[in-house]
């Protein structure tokens, strides 16, 4: 077919402007694919659940908006056990996500850093109750970490620990390992003395080793008291026995199937790398499951 010669320039012109705005990209008023991550239909099992974070580069966070909730502000009326009363969990946090605070300064360059240490007069301050000299172990034969760790936020924080001097290498190789996944923990800071005595809000999160205490339910030393264990994302990964969910308002999270990032998994990561050490998980005990729970003797 021919065309007249006005007309095949007119033509010429059309598909000359309907290349360049091809070549050109999306307008900006159009909307983008993000294509930093994989699908969660192309992720193993235990990479969905336990995912990664997004880098504060990335154009759009990954997962849900950061929660809408003001932590630590409603204490829970209290059961005659003690605990919070533990209604379902509020729809704010069941897909909890937060900006985590730097309290120690995040590692340059966005590396993994550690550091081992004694601890120290100002440490020992800080721990406050959590430790006394009645507690099993004597403080020198533990020690203070410092250890990267990737937040929900998908930035880099420095965090710290407290456990058994026997422990602390295979610990921070642990957190070397799950920073490296950039498994996400929402904060790690020592437990202190106004953390004891707090109302129960049932909303903390504090990823956590000693803390000098009885076993939930018992008058037996924890594991926390002896610096054998750690409590990773108490929230994502909660304890259950009977009735009594901790934290309290964690209830959402005791569906194991539904994968949200930080919750840990059988076949998943952190169990695998904590097992490396020689360290169980609550989450195998049959009488009970404690899903946060780590330990060097068991308990």
């Amino acid at each position: 077919m021919s065309f007249p010669a006005a007309s095949r320039v007119a033509l010429m012109v059309l598909l000359a402007v309907v290349a360049a705005a091809c070549a050109s990209g999306p307008s900006d008023d159009m909307p983008t694919v993000d294509r930093s991550f994989p699908s969660a239909a192309s992720e193993s099992p235990s990479s969905a659940r336990e995912g990664r974070s997004p880098t504060p580069t990335d154009p759009e966070p990954r997962g849900p908006a950061y929660s809408d909730w003001e932590l630590g502000a409603s204490p829970l009326p209290l059961r005659p056990d003690g605990f919070g009363e533990m209604p379902a969990t509020p729809p704010e946090l069941r897909e909890r996500r937060f900006r985590t605070e730097d309290r120690l300064p995040p590692p340059e360059g966005g590396r993994f850093r550690s550091s081992i240490a004694a601890i120290t007069p100002e440490v020992r301050q800080r721990m406050g109750e959590t430790w006394s000299p009645r507690c099993p172990v004597p403080l020198e034969d533990l020690r203070h970490l410092t250890v990267s760790f990737r937040g929900f936020d998908g930035a880099a924080h420095t965090g710290e620990l407290v456990v058994a001097a026997s422990e602390a290498e295979g610990v921070v190789s642990v957190f070397e390992a799950l920073y490296a996944a950039d498994f996400p923990i929402e904060e790690m800071r020592l437990p202190t003395t106004a953390d004891l005595e707090a109302a129960p809000t049932g909303d903390g999160n504090n990823t956590a080793g000693l803390v000098c205490r009885a076993a939930r339910g018992t008058d037996s030393w924890s594991a926390h008291a002896l610096g054998l264990a750690i409590d990773l994302n108490p929230f994502q990964n909660p304890y259950r026995r009977d009735d009594v969910v901790l934290p309290e308002l964690a209830r959402a999270y005791l569906d194991r199937d539904w994968e949200r990032p930080g919750m840990v998994a059988g076949d998943g990561l952190a169990v695998r790398e904590f097992a490396r050490i020689g360290w169980s998980w609550g989450g195998d005990w049959r009488t009970l499951k404690d899903y946060q729970h780590f330990s060097a003797n068991g308990r």
